[in-house]
């Protein structure tokens, strides 16, 4: 996992808007009367409808979508008891974590309460907001207790995830896992480090699917919980069922399943070797678990091993669980979450790991191939099948128990609906983060002396997603991170193309440059010159092997980065145009925007070929293009030479790429609105379609377009990407921020690649 810096995590909650949440409207307020209707007068009609019929209050309120995330701060991570205050930067962060998986809005809580019964009564006051209540790190025992009368004495759904998550993740995992080992769970002996919340959550779980108590070894930080044990609350005396004391080392002996919940490095190699064959470890602590990865595959070569550690295979990472467990809860109405919609949760999960893995995932991990097996029988966080397995099996649960108040008739739909509700396609910043971290490459930055560059070179090497090469003087450079204290994990390679060190390698590039601009009036003295230039240098880096990608643009003009790119890497085979293209990534999914940097005026023709080298790339991404060609005329509605050319360029592309969902010329509110698009132009082949890519009729609508888009939307953008050149060379905006530069470096990788 990439180092996280303190600095870096105290900017990243601190910078912009601090926290990481906010409110935003989901309903017009621009106008006087728009304000009218959202408080007084117009907000007494629901108010009064609510109070006819409470019922009334999912319909007119985000009741229905909303989960409070609520903690005392006594249990924070492993942190323990920091109080409340110092809980709410992990609340937000659950909160994130539910919007993101499963658009699930949240409120987090935080309750200076440590005495249960005041707890308690304080959720139970404001529970009347919420649809669900998400209770999170809480000390044991008073968990028990916080949640077992919460759910009694409410009617929403409420759920611990301390407690369950691990339970739900790791009961899925337990499944698969003796499927492959071809042992029954009625047959295994378990042993538990740890005797928390989750271990017992995770024993009562692993016994509802069918595990014996009796065969549950349960140990906390004094030894196993027997008989003898006189320091026992009523919660431990459940797994109390041997007579007497067995020393730690000693139970490993013919067990079946370790599964731990305690500290790092408290199993040994020789502990594993006593266990049976096909041994089932899950080593859960975080960050280090109760035996290393490597240890414990060095010890035993049959092991079938889960970890909490996102860089090893099968995570048990609760956000597989909980974001869709509330998503199924939710959509029924549940009243409660309650055993038989945790076990649908686990079986849901558990089935998933057996499918076939989407192209999408296997390349994320930069794998060939992922399938079900000792390196995949829990699936993958970033799985984008989690909301359509987990939720409706939750909410199929939910119904068949009788919990659900609004029992769904149409599954189909309803599984359509979650594919939907997020897009596949938000997900795409994320897996091209996880395949440039599969594969990292040399990336050139070109402008080294930049105390962005600096900073984004440092986090892309954190993040392990590239291997950075700086360009520029070596003392500015040093300067610069002594002064901002910059530190590199490895030692990084600073190249000053004009030092006399690099006197040598000027002159083989330069030859190279030579031969190939002798027939475009440039002399060898000044091929040789260009090398100074680090644009040049940076590029022919790139063209020669000695590196894959560079990026540029920062602090120069756009044109002084693509000439020097064009003229030494040169565009790809077949292609005439290259072309500039923008990705913003919209609550809606990631729109591309193109050209938006190169051509002022493309013929009709060269439009056409460049929407053809757009989806090319776009597919690179594992995305399908869904293509408008913008103008001011709807199909013909308008007269116009942008208009024409438009349409013309329509005629061609759907004349060579016939499978291509394109279509135009459109208006650009069209293009983006299904609904509007359907009413008036049910004939389009993009009626039905979500389009996910805009081409414009030329530089100044595309620029200004962009321009305005990434003022007004809220997300990540990249950019612009060049498209068609034969090796990965990108510009970046001037001025770009540290988060821009690094998601370009993500880019860069990946098309490095993808070449």
């Amino acid at each position: 996992m990439a180092k996280i810096r303190k600095q870096e995590a105290l900017d990243y909650h601190s910078s912009g808007r601090p926290g990481k949440i906010e409110v935003v409207p989901t309903k017009p307020y621009a106008s006087q009367k728009d304000l009218s209707l959202a408080y007084s007068p117009g907000v007494a009609e629901p108010c009064l409808k609510i109070a006819e019929n409470r019922k009334e209050v999912y319909k007119y309120t985000s009741k229905a979508n909303l989960v409070a995330v609520i903690s005392n701060g006594t249990a924070v991570l492993g942190l323990g008891n920091i109080g409340p205050e110092a809980s709410k930067p992990v609340m937000e962060g659950k909160g994130v974590l539910f919007k993101i998986f499963a658009d699930i809005d949240v409120f987090d809580i935080e309750v200076d309460a440590s005495d249960p019964d005041k707890f308690i009564e304080t959720v139970k006051a404001i529970s009347p907001t919420f649809g669900g209540i998400n209770l999170e790190d809480i000390k044991a025992p008073e968990a028990f207790e916080i949640e077992r009368r919460l759910k009694e004495e409410l009617k929403i759904p409420v759920m611990h995830d301390d407690q369950h998550g691990t339970a739900i993740i790791s009961s899925a995992g337990l499944l698969n896992a003796l499927e492959l080992a071809q042992k029954k769970i009625s047959k295994v002996k378990i042993i538990f480090s740890g005797a928390g919340a989750a271990a017992q959550s995770c024993a009562n779980l692993y016994c509802k699917l069918g595990a014996k108590i009796e065969n549950i070894y349960m140990y906390d930080s004094k030894g196993l919980l027997h008989h003898g044990r006189k320091d026992l609350d009523e919660n431990k005396r459940k797994f109390a069922v041997h007579k007497k004391d067995i020393p730690f080392e000693t139970v490993f002996e013919k067990a079946d399943v370790f599964v731990g919940l305690s500290k790092g490095g408290i199993v040994s190699k020789e502990m594993l070797l006593k266990m049976s064959n096909n041994p089932i470890v899950f080593a859960l602590a975080n960050p280090e678990p109760e035996i290393s990865y490597k240890d414990a595959r060095t010890a035993r070569e049959d092991i079938i091993m889960a970890t909490g550690r996102s860089d090893h295979p099968n995570q048990v990472n609760n956000v597989i669980g909980f974001p869709f467990i509330f998503r199924g809860a939710l959509d029924v109405r549940a009243t409660t979450i309650n055993e038989e919609m945790k076990l649908a949760a686990v079986h849901a999960i558990a089935d998933l790991a057996k499918e076939t893995i989407p192209d999408e995932v296997v390349e994320a991990y930069g794998e060939k191939n992922i399938s079900f097996g000792r390196e995949q029988f829990i699936p993958k966080p970033i799985d984008p099948r989690l909301i359509y397995y987990v939720a409706p099996a939750v909410a199929k649960a939910a119904v068949e128990s009788g919990v659900a108040q609004e029992p769904i008739e149409d599954w189909e739909a309803y599984e359509m609906e979650l594919k939907n509700r997020l897009g596949l396609d938000n997900k795409l910043i994320r897996n091209i983060t996880e395949k440039a971290q599969r594969s990292p490459k040399r990336v050139v930055f070109a402008e080294a002396d930049n105390l962005k560059i600096l900073k984004a070179a440092q986090a892309v090497q954190e993040e392990e997603v590239a291997i950075p090469v700086l360009l520029g003087r070596r003392k500015s450079i040093d300067r610069l991170m002594e002064e901002y204290n910059i530190e590199f994990q490895d030692d990084v390679e600073i190249i000053d193309p004009k030092s006399d060190e690099e006197e040598g390698r000027r002159k083989e590039y330069g030859l190279h440059f030579f031969d190939k601009r002798k027939r475009k009036g440039v002399t060898e003295f000044e091929a040789i010159q260009f090398m100074r230039e680090r644009n040049h240098f940076g590029a022919m880096m790139v063209e020669m092997g000695d590196a894959d990608a560079m990026i540029s643009g920062v602090t120069r003009k756009y044109s002084d980065v693509v000439r020097p790119a064009l003229q030494v890497v040169g565009l790809q085979k077949d292609v005439n145009k290259l072309a500039g293209m923008y990705i913003l990534n919209t609550k809606r999914g990631p729109l591309f925007l193109a050209d938006t940097t190169i051509n002022f005026n493309p013929t009709a023709e060269e439009i056409a070929e460049i929407t053809i080298n757009v989806a090319k790339t776009i597919r690179k991404f594992r995305v399908v293009p869904r293509i408008a060609l913008l103008s001011y005329s709807n199909f013909g509605s308008s007269e116009g030479l942008d208009a024409k050319k438009m349409n013309k360029a329509v005629e061609i592309l759907h004349e060579k790429e016939p499978n291509l969902a394109v279509d135009g010329e459109l208006q650009a509110n069209f293009a983006l609105n299904n609904e509007l698009m359907n009413e008036k132009f049910s004939f389009s082949l993009l009626a039905n379609r979500k389009v996910n890519t805009l081409i414009f009729p030329n530089l100044s609508s595309g620029n200004i377009g962009y321009k305005l888009l990434q003022e007004m939307i809220e997300g990540d953008s990249i950019g612009p990407i060049l498209v068609g050149l034969k090796k990965s060379i990108h510009v970046l905006q001037l001025g770009a921020s540290v988060r821009e530069i690094v998601n370009m470096t993500k880019v860069a990788v990946v098309d490095a690649l993808n070449k």
